[in-house]
């Protein structure tokens, strides 16, 4: 799951990534409405949900939460603002928030808001998806085999996870490698370009060791695909 998180406070912004990196989540974080823009209209990232600064140079967050709605775009939104009143909340709401967080507030609550943006949407994230052989678990970091007798359950890394989880959403369809890299991976680490080649060979080394069969095809020239037909 990628997350935009707008917020000009350096201190704020690295405690909010640094907590949501350790649920997991992909994190972009900019600090202005421009950049946050940007980041929207890239053809490379697909954001599940957005955290924005009300207050954030450039292009406010109440302005660039409007412009978001205004292009028709669903992405479930999380307004944080120290502008705590009702005529505030209301004027968020209106522009098209989902949900408003007033400053301060405990990282326990912005993460209890995330899951709760999850259940009002449940396309958003569901707590398992089911594809061809392959039962996957977003609370427990697994997959399931289940045309395995017994039904096996694989552990994986989060990376692992994340790649096996994003093919797996969108299956029978080929992604390039490049797609791949710049969704699963922060803006900021700049992976070297065979990444996910490398992450893809061991993810089909971990599904060998269970005698697991790998649904990720290599389609050569062209990126992976995950094969929705039993083997």
């Amino acid at each position: 799951m990628r997350i935009l998180l707008v917020e000009d406070e350096a201190e704020l912004g690295l405690a909010i990534k640094q907590v949501l990196v350790n649920e997991k989540y992909i994190v972009d974080w900019v600090t202005d409405g421009v950049q946050a823009w940007h980041c929207l209209e890239s053809q490379w990232t697909d954001y599940t949900v957005a955290i924005l600064d009300w207050l954030v140079p450039e292009l406010s967050g109440l302005e660039l939460c409007q412009r978001i709605r205004s292009h028709q775009n669903p992405l479930p939104i999380l307004m944080l603002t120290a502008l705590g009143q009702p005529e505030n909340r209301i004027t968020g709401f209106d522009a098209g928030a989902d949900d408003y967080l007033v400053k301060p507030f405990v990282m326990a609550e912005l993460l209890a808001r995330l899951r709760a943006l999850q259940r009002r949407s449940p396309t958003l994230q569901p707590q398992t998806l089911t594809v061809g052989a392959f039962m996957l678990d977003y609370a427990n970091n697994t997959i399931c085999n289940r045309l395995t007798q017994p039904p096996k359950m694989i552990p994986l890394t989060v990376k692992e996870f994340q790649i096996f989880a994003y093919l797996m959403q969108n299956p029978d369809r080929i992604i390039p490698g490049s797609k791949i890299r710049y969704q699963l991976w922060d803006l900021e680490e700049e992976p070297i370009s065979n990444v996910v080649a490398a992450q893809m060979r061991l993810l089909r080394r971990k599904l060998a060791s269970y005698d697991c069969g790998c649904p990720i095809e290599t389609i050569r020239g062209q990126g992976y695909r995950f094969n929705t037909s039993p083997r």
